[in-house]
């Protein structure tokens, strides 16, 4: 063989060498498409990790915030790079994409917790993290306003805290004692969560007989009623610019200035808490119950509302299983979720204790098992009901335009429409 024919042969070796290791390579990476701008980052540095430990690539795709998550998976879907990885919140976007949908088998990540998304038996969601909403509180304040936060179970209890603490706004130095909102662009706040209560309020965890009515067109009009008397104390001591027109940004930023005592959100805004605030400026802060419904309350809204889930169309599906079980059985995946995205781990082998105020009260009311947790179950009502239907309802009667016997008759209404 010629010396030039020996060089073409070697070329051409070099050249399908190169091809399959790039073929390989690419065969090897994964996708994960999420919604949490606010963790985006972080999830990014932990794929670096991965990458670096393992191999595979891990490419994270995040839209969410001012970005229509939704709509961007549906466009994703579209294209020719399908994400391994995506995710999905309860029932509502598991009937959106079950047809896409591959199932969990033998991970061993299914035995370290509870809180996997199950449907007729077989395993389709990994739990992102745990989350939870109360009534969180400023220590300090509360104690400067004479209120036992051990007191605070009931409907009665928090209409003579909150009547106390608005009769003490300037010793106080507060606007109000709620950092509510109701307003367009918090259609999640009042449609989604504050609804959770009457859909879950003071019922044993797991208990969905009035999600499964809902879902039917049934209200169970007394629930209401009562429900209604909770939104209406929470909308009547809030300051009145946040309910109506304050943003995410508004509302949080209200608490985090001690402009008021109380914030009707969950532990997801200890990351914008730990941005803003400083050693000097962070205060004590917990949870004590909503009190959405009549009766003794002892728990918060405790679940795993978003999972990622498997693209069954994926070629690469073994690499996506083995990241997302790396995840929640490696270390730096636990470092990752706790000290890196400020999140509870839904994993019972997770040994780390978040630093982040709420998320740290949080695993206190997870400490109580069952008896500390009401059901997440705003996500498994019909798909838009919440921010699209019911949402409105409550921005109209914030500001006034409807009484609360017409708020309760319009939900009424919208309920028995699903029919």
């Amino acid at each position: 063989m010629s010396k030039t024919r020996v060089i073409a042969v070697l070329i051409a070796m070099v050249l399908v060498f190169t091809i399959f290791s790039g073929c390989a390579k690419e065969e090897k990476s994964v996708v994960i498409y999420q919604n949490k701008v606010e963790i985006n980052e972080q999830l990014t540095a932990f794929a670096a990790v991965y990458e670096a430990e393992t191999g595979v690539k891990v490419i994270v795709k995040t839209a969410g915030g001012d970005t229509p998550y939704a709509e961007n998976l549906k466009a994703e879907f579209q294209s020719d790079r399908q994400p391994e990885i995506f995710v999905v919140e309860g029932m509502g976007g598991y009937n959106t994409w079950k047809s896409k949908l591959a199932p969990y088998e033998g991970d061993e990540w299914i035995d370290l917790t509870a809180l996997e998304f199950v449907v007729d038996g077989k395993v389709y969601g990994f739990p992102v993290a745990v989350e939870a909403w109360g009534m969180a509180y400023n220590v300090e304040l509360l104690e400067k306003a004479g209120v036992d936060p051990a007191t605070l179970t009931s409907q009665d209890a928090y209409a003579a805290a909150f009547a106390k603490i608005d009769g003490m706004k300037d010793e106080l130095g507060i606007d109000s004692a709620v950092a509510m909102a109701a307003g367009p662009d918090m259609a999640w706040v009042t449609g989604l969560h504050n609804f959770n209560g009457y859909l879950s309020a003071g019922l044993e965890l797991g208990d969905t007989a009035i999600l499964d009515k809902l879902n039917k067109g049934e209200a169970d009009v007394d629930r209401l009623t009562e429900y209604a008397d909770w939104v209406e104390l929470l909308f009547m001591y809030a300051d009145e610019a946040v309910l109506l027109t304050g943003n995410y940004d508004a509302q949080v930023g209200q608490f985090a200035t001690q402009k008021s005592v109380f914030i009707h959100q969950g532990n997801w805004i200890d990351p914008w808490l730990m941005d803003y605030l400083t050693d000097e400026t962070m205060f004590d802060m917990a949870y004590a119950p909503h009190a959405s419904v009549k009766g003794e309350h002892d728990a918060i809204f405790i679940g795993a509302p978003s999972f990622y889930v498997l693209n069954n169309e994926s070629e690469n599906l073994d690499e996506a299983r083995a990241f997302l079980n790396y995840m929640a059985t490696n270390a730096a995946g636990h470092n990752y979720m706790v000290n890196e995205a400020k999140m509870i781990p839904a994993f019972t082998n997770v040994t780390l204790i978040p630093n982040s105020p709420l998320s740290a009260n949080v695993v206190k009311w997870l400490a109580k098992g069952k008896a500390g947790s009401y059901t997440w179950l705003q996500n498994d009502m019909p798909d838009g009901f919440g921010m699209g239907t019911i949402a409105p309802v409550y921005e109209i009667y914030a500001k006034g335009d409807i009484t609360k016997a017409e708020f309760i008759a319009q939900l009424v209404d919208k309920i028995e429409a699903l029919k």
